[in-house]
C-alpha cells in the first residue's frame, strides 16, 4: 500500500495519538477511528426513532384506509 504526508495540526496529532497503543501508528489509529465513527453513525441511523409512529398508531391508520366489513 501506498503512504501519503498530510499536514495536521500538532495539537490534533497529539489528541490522535492519545488513541493509540504502543504498536499503533497514525494510520492504525486513524483506521479505527474511523470504523467505531462508521459504526456509530451506522447505530444512530438503525436507532433513530424519526419518522415511526407506534403500533397502535399504525392500527388506527389501517383502520381509517381499510375499515374492516361487517
Amino acid at each position: 500500500m501506498e503512504n501519503t504526508t498530510i499536514a495536521i495540526r500538532r495539537d490534533l496529532k497529539e489528541k490522535i495519538m492519545e488513541f493509540a497503543t504502543k504498536k499503533e501508528s497514525y494510520s492504525d489509529v486513524i483506521e479505527r477511528l474511523l470504523k467505531s465513527a462508521e459504526q456509530r453513525l451506522l447505530h444512530d441511523v438503525l436507532m433513530s426513532n424519526e419518522g415511526c409512529i407506534t403500533i397502535e398508531e399504525a392500527r388506527k391508520e389501517l383502520n381509517k384506509k381499510w375499515p374492516k366489513s361487517k
